[in-house]
């Protein structure tokens, strides 16, 4: 089982131990690679040889599986929102990555994407491209959950507060079902709306755990000038590099939690990275085009 390192840091006087969960693969980056773990495991022992998921521009988890797909002889199958970025694979750092593994794209209008888990629709992508190991988008199943259960170790009990960003919910999911019944999980979600709280609730009985529905920055995928320069100046003072999606958001939240006496600083808290930094190249073409600051 891979463990990641636990580092103390201190940012505008605030003391943090971060989970480096981006560190514990070098491609298959913190929280999709516990996703990925046992669903590879799933496919091969059910003789499997594609894998098909789905994913957005930037996606972690499309870039994720293409890269499992290639290191462990899956073909593999991304269903990509967004019609237009089939002309525009080779502007895109993720999606060129992803082909450059060997991913095939679907690319399907936003309508029909919200449509992707509709019978009809799979039915159609097993006539086109034949029987295949399906993957959710964000990697977020039962299997996923298991794997997102093995971040927290023995040595995490210590922890008062567990901060996640959530996404679909598998991550923290996991974290809740692990921790210890004294520990509150606190997930930072990157999504706007309050759907999130029923999603998490299909993977766990525990009620260990808040959400915090305030650092979303206008929704997923949306940036704001003062999250960028948080997240350059955590980097700078601290070493450690943020997402703009995911994690970011999740520690300008708890900073700001922490400014404004919302959460006791007096407290241990493990907040876990979960990887996501494949998109920053990507989001800077963005951020450049809106001429806005880049990520550094």
């Amino acid at each position: 089982m891979i463990e990641s390192a636990n580092q103390s840091v201190t940012f505008d006087s605030i003391s943090l131990t971060v989970k480096r969960e981006d560190l514990v693969h070098p491609q298959i980056s913190g929280n999709k690679y516990r996703k990925l773990k046992y669903n590879l495991l799933e496919a091969q022992q059910r003789a499997h040889t594609t894998l098909l998921t789905f994913g957005g521009a930037y996606s972690n988890h499309i870039a994720a599986t293409a890269f499992a797909g290639k290191k462990y002889g899956f073909k593999t199958i991304g269903v990509i929102r967004g019609e237009e970025l089939k002309e525009k694979i080779s502007s895109n750092a993720t999606l060129q990555y992803a082909q450059e593994c060997g991913m095939q794209f679907e690319f399907v209008s936003r309508e029909a994407y919200r449509q992707k888990t509709e019978p009809s629709v799979l039915h159609r992508l097993q006539d086109k491209y034949g029987t295949f190991y399906l993957v959710p988008e964000g990697g977020t199943n039962v299997l996923a959950i298991k794997g997102c259960e093995e971040i927290l170790t023995a040595s995490d009990a210590v922890f008062d507060i567990i901060c996640s960003s959530v996404g679909t919910g598998g991550t923290i999911a996991g974290l809740i079902n692990s921790a210890q019944a004294q520990q509150k999980i606190l997930g930072f979600s990157s999504l706007k709306g309050d759907f999130l709280d029923a999603e998490i609730q299909k993977y766990t009985t525990q009620k260990n755990w808040e959400l915090m529905t305030d650092y979303h920055f206008g929704g997923y995928g949306k940036i704001k000038p003062e999250l960028i320069t948080f997240i350059n100046e955590f980097k700078e003072e601290t070493g450690i590099p943020l997402d703009p999606i995911y994690t970011g958001k999740m520690c300008y939240g708890i900073v700001d939690m922490i400014r404004h006496d919302l959460l006791d600083k007096t407290k241990r808290i493990l907040v876990i990275h979960t990887g996501g930094l494949q998109g920053i190249q990507g989001i800077n073409e963005k951020l450049r085009r809106q001429q806005l600051p880049l990520i550094t």
